[in-house]
């Protein structure tokens, strides 16, 4: 699933990720939406360390960035997704999801403003699908849509964690060299290992892990996080509106706490199991600095919260979220 890369050829001879300041191994993830991002550079419990310490930053340029510029974008975009996007102040971060007409998760991605232009952070592989569905819907706006993922860097800055994951950061790509030169004078790069590990720890679900075709934002925790309880019309909204009110969404999202003598971790979709019967699937699972092998799951709502649960032979406890 990953493999070893020595960082000690010029800059310019290996994508910008997958190499950090200093003269050590980048181990790469090699599937997935992360594919080509460094997991980890030896020693992921000192990176998990300076996370959550607020001393470490994590080039992230294998997400897409969607831009859209024009007047009319915010009011637009508003109108379009689940968050409440109309008076965005400039460079305030927010979590945002488009639904389809039955409330199930299409789209979901990170959102900033900088006055001028919208930027839609998403995971690689789904800039395509979002752009068509932007474009579609475009009819009369004042709005331009482009994907602008080869010209800038995605970055988690360096400094206390907050509700979405980040600080982050937009750059272009000729400023990238220089900002990672000053930046690693202070503080240290860290890969996907911990940053998975604190979203799981964190409760923070991602689409193609603890979201399928069925999810709706009501079962995964995004109730006015990325999902705005007190704003107009938008697709999807009856679904979110008629199960927030009457509190009993199909599944729900637990964190498990797996047995961690065993040396395997269950893949993404692995069955959760109660008693031999599928209750429901694992997102992410994540080695915690602190908390040990941990998992982020979506099970069956009526899933007793003290049932014990196995996933591949491994047995799980639930924290409900």
């Amino acid at each position: 699933m990953f493999h070893t890369l020595p960082c000690t050829a010029p800059v310019q001879s290996v994508p910008k990720q997958n190499c950090p300041s200093k003269l050590m191994t980048a181990v790469l993830v090699e599937d997935g939406p992360d594919k080509g991002a460094v997991w980890h550079f030896g020693e992921p419990n000192r990176e998990q360390r300076a996370l959550e310490g607020g001393m470490a930053w994590a080039d992230l340029s294998h997400h897409e960035i969607v831009a859209v510029a024009g007047p009319d974008r915010l009011t637009w975009l508003h109108s379009l997704t689940t968050q409440y996007l109309e008076n965005l102040a400039v460079d305030q971060w927010v979590d945002v999801l488009i639904l389809d007409p039955q409330g199930h998760i299409e789209h979901q991605f990170l959102l900033v403003d900088d006055a001028d232009t919208s930027w839609l952070v998403v995971d690689a592989g789904r800039s395509a699908a979002l752009i068509a569905h932007l474009t579609r819907m475009k009819f009369m706006m004042r709005v331009e849509i482009s994907d602008v993922s080869r010209d800038f860097a995605f970055i988690r800055t360096p400094g206390l964690s907050d509700e979405r994951g980040g600080p982050y950061r937009i750059i272009p790509n000729e400023e990238f060299i220089p900002w990672r030169k000053k930046i690693s004078e202070e503080f240290i790069q860290v890969g996907t290992w911990a940053l998975e590990a604190e979203r799981v720890a964190k409760r923070r679900p991602r689409i193609d892990f603890e979201m399928d075709f069925k999810s709706i934002p009501n079962e995964l925790g995004l109730l006015n996080t990325a999902v705005h309880m007190n704003k107009g019309c938008y697709r999807g909204q009856e679904t979110v509106a008629k199960i927030a009110n009457l509190g009993s969404p199909p599944r729900r999202l637990v964190l498990l706490h797996l047995d961690g003598s065993v040396v395997t971790i269950p893949s993404v979709g692995s069955a959760v199991n109660k008693d031999g019967v599928k209750v429901g699937f694992i997102g992410t699972t994540a080695r915690h600095f602190e908390l040990g092998t941990i998992a982020l799951a979506v099970i069956k709502r009526n899933t007793p919260t003290d049932a014990s649960l196995v996933i591949e032979g491994i047995p799980a406890s639930q924290e409900n979220i």
